[in-house]
Formats: structure tokens, C-alpha cells, sequence
């Protein structure tokens, strides 16, 4: 059915490509581009031999005129970007000036700044529009497939949504006093940040981890969670009508905190410039170089991932709630792909996207989120694709779930 140019050679690319592998009917033939050739090599020579034509390509995603080269060198039908997202506006313009369709999974950064922003995609609205191409932002999980279960429960549960949660839990353990389970650099950057959250029209800041809860997660169990700002808040906000509130919580164990914090203390999550011995360094970057690359953790992560969105809001008049979420298992994942869950949840939802594209389920020219499309096909296909989700109609709401120190009190309470 179609081709796709894969620019990506590390822990999602290697899932996505799997993914596209075992789904030969539509991926007839995939090329596999990075900067370092060895790592597509290497993943070629893994999955050579099924129905799926593999090549290999090396490219430096910051050079638009190399994009350029070698998307007319392969012609691909989609270009999927599973590299860094500093790179995604330099292969937007590449895609732009071939005239292919584009994907990512994460929305643009600067590097000299942690920002999480759409702006800069959305400015490529018209363009693409003209072209008459599909840019399609954020097909992974968070953001991606909570995209599309918003989208969903507006469809089929709700009249209106009026408060969004999303939980994002991993109860995954590797073994590591301090390891990331995905690109270090955009993990702490991201965790560092201050919080954030929309609520009646306005953005209401944070310091990092200063709102914490406690929920019970189904498969998972108790878990502390803290408010993150993540950018599929930016798109559903604007996306989701009459919605009155909408916040991201992740969770984190105490000994990922305290070393985040010793780390944040001496100066190492910094992403300004110092100089050492001449040269100029970020300290995130160094960082980044001495933690254990994430997709080396796959064989040690034991445990499970909970993903989901608990949705409020009216259907009929009535008052209603709704939980979607999927869970994944660390040790299958690996079994499958050779990836732990983290990049397992971001690099099938890659493909899955790439291929609505490609079966013209998702095919119209601009520039869109997730929750943008038709939801119903998506759903199925996490279904078929190795993420099933799973349904809760009367689930406890995270400000209704007792808190700690709510525990502490009625335990107090019987006790007397």
C-alpha cells in the first residue's frame, strides 16, 4: 500500500519499525535514516527477510537541503519523524518542499529553551494546506492516543466534556538508583519545568512537583503523582469544546525525585553553556552522555504502565464520568520488540498514525492534532496493534481519591 521514510534510529524508532514490519500490507517498504547509519543497519539486518523492503540511509535531520535530497532519493508516501523535536520544523520544510506527508510524535523545542509549544507547527497550517499534504502532530501516546481518547469519549460518551485528567503512571523498575525511560535530555527538561494547567479559559502556573496525588491505579496500585505541564494540554484545550479544566499528572518514586533534586542543586539539569577546558558544554547534554541510555533498559524493567484519561462532564443533561486507559507490561513489550513499555506506548501509536495516512482514514491537507481526526479508527487499531484499552464508567475522580494525609486521619480516627 505505501512507503514510509523513517527518520529515527533509537528506542520508539525501533518499536515503530517493528511495528511497521509485522503490518506489511500497508508498509510495503520502509527506509530507515539517521545520522549514524550503523543503528538503521543494525535494525535492517534484525528484520530483514519478512515482506516488508527495508533500506537504510544516513541524514542529518538539522540539514533541510539533505532531508530534501533523500526524500526525492527514496519518494516515500509519509515521512515519519521518530528523531529529536528539535529537528521537526527542518523536516517539516523538508516534507514541504516534496510535497509528503508528515508525522511525529512529540511537538517542536528549542534546544536554547524549555519551552513545550505548538505555535511554531501551527504556523505551517497554510502551507501545507497549499501543498496538499497532511501534517499530522503528536502520534504517540502523551500526546497521541490521549488525543484520541478525548476525542473518542466526545463521540460516543459525552455531550460535553467539561474536565480532563490525564494520568500517566510507570510502575516500571529497572534496577537503577536514577535512570530516564526516555531521551534523558527531554525527560528531566520536561520535569523540571514548572507545572501548568488550564482552567476556565486561563493558564494557571506551578513550581515543578508542587501538586501531588494519590490514585490507585488499576493493574498498578497506589502510586504518587505530581502535575506536569504537557503539550497535549496546549492542542485539547483548544480542541475539546467547553471544556472548563484540563491537567497532566505523572508519576515518580522518591528516589527518582531526590536525585532529580541533587542534580537540579549542583547545577547538571542546567541548559545554559559553561565553559570546561576550553570548550563550551550544556550540562544537560553531559548529563544526557553518563545516564543509562534508555533503550538499554529493556532487558531489566519489570512491571507495568497505566495511561489513561478520566473525563467529567454531561450526557443528556446528566452528570457523567469516564476512565480510558490502556496498560502495558514492561517484560512483554521487551519480549516482543526488545523495548521496554515507554517506548513500546510511543512507537506503536508512530505507526498506527502513519498508517490512518496512509489508508486515507486521516488524509486531509493542513496541519493537525490528534484529536483532530475521526477517533474510531485509531481505537481499533490500538486494539489490534498491541495496546488495548480498557473502560471504567464510575471511576473515583483524583481530587475524590483520599489523600495521604486523608488516610492518616481516619486512621488516627479509628484508632481513638
Amino acid at each position: 500500500m505505501g512507503k514510509a521514510l523513517i527518520i529515527g534510529a533509537g528506542g520508539v524508532a525501533s518499536v515503530a519499525i517493528h511495528k511497521c514490519v509485522q503490518n506489511s500490507e500497508v508498509f510495503e517498504e520502509i527506509c530507515i535514516a539517521s545520522r549514524t547509519k550503523s543503528k538503521c543497519d543494525e535494525l535492517k539486518a534484525k528484520l530483514d527477510g519478512g515482506k516488508t523492503k527495508i533500506t537504510t540511509a544516513q541524514v542529518d535531520a538539522n540539514n533541510v537541503e539533505e532531508l530534501i535530497a533523500l526524500i526525492n532519493e527514496v519518494k516515500p508516501d509519509i515521512v515519519m519523524n521518530l528523531a529529536l523535536p528539535y529537528q521537526d520544523l527542518t523536516i517539516m520544510d523538508a516534507c514541504l518542499a516534496t510535497k509528503t506527508h508528515y508525522m511525529d510524535t512529540a511537538n517542536y523545542e528549542p534546544e536554547d529553551t524549555a519551552k513545550f509549544e505548538y505555535k511554531w507547527q501551527w504556523e505551517y497550517r497554510e502551507r501545507f494546506e497549499k501543498a496538499g499534504i497532511t501534517a499530522l502532530l503528536g502520534s504517540g501516546f502523551d500526546p497521541g492516543v490521549t488525543g484520541v481518547f478525548s476525542a473518542y469519549a466526545l463521540k460516543h460518551h459525552f455531550d460535553e466534556i467539561e474536565y480532563i485528567d490525564i494520568l500517566d503512571c510507570n510502575a516500571g523498575d529497572h534496577g537503577y538508583p536514577f535512570a530516564t525511560n526516555f531521551n534523558p535530555e527531554i525527560n528531566i527538561r520536561e520535569v523540571s519545568a514548572n507545572g501548568r494547567y488550564w482552567e476556565k479559559g486561563e493558564w494557571v502556573e506551578t513550581k515543578p512537583m508542587e501538586i501531588k496525588r494519590v490514585y490507585n491505579f488499576p493493574e498498578v496500585g497506589e502510586k504518587d503523582m505530581y502535575l506536569l505541564y504537557h503539550e497535549e494540554l496546549e492542542s485539547l484545550a483548544v480542541n475539546i469544546p467547553g471544556l472548563k479544566r484540563i491537567r497532566f499528572f505523572m508519576t515518580f518514586g522518591q528516589s527518582y525525585l531526590t536525585h532529580l533534586k541533587c542534580l537540579e542543586n549542583v547545577g547538571m539539569t542546567s541548559i545554559e553553556p559553561i565553559e570546561f577546558e576550553g570548550k563550551q558544554i550544556i550540562p544537560l547534554q553531559f548529563l544526557k552522555a553518563v545516564l543509562p541510555d534508555p533503550a538499554s533498559l529493556g532487558p531489566r524493567t519489570k512491571g507495568k504502565t497505566n495511561i489513561g484519561c478520566i473525563f467529567k462532564g454531561k450526557k443528556d443533561g446528566k452528570d457523567k464520568t469516564y476512565y480510558v486507559y490502556n496498560v502495558c507490561d514492561h517484560e512483554a513489550c521487551y519480549k516482543e520488540v526488545g523495548s521496554q513499555a515507554v517506548s513500546y506506548t510511543t512507537g506503536v501509536p508512530a505507526m498506527i498514525g502513519a498508517m490512518m495516512i496512509l489508508q486515507g482514514h486521516w488524509n486531509k491537507p493542513g496541519v493537525y492534532n490528534i484529536e483532530q481526526f475521526d477517533p474510531d479508527p485509531f481505537m481499533d487499531a490500538l486494539n489490534k496493534w498491541g495496546l488495548p484499552w480498557q473502560e471504567n464508567f464510575n471511576p473515583v475522580p483524583v481530587d475524590e481519591y483520599p489523600s495521604e494525609e486523608d488516610t492518616k486521619k481516619v486512621l488516627e480516627t479509628e484508632l481513638v
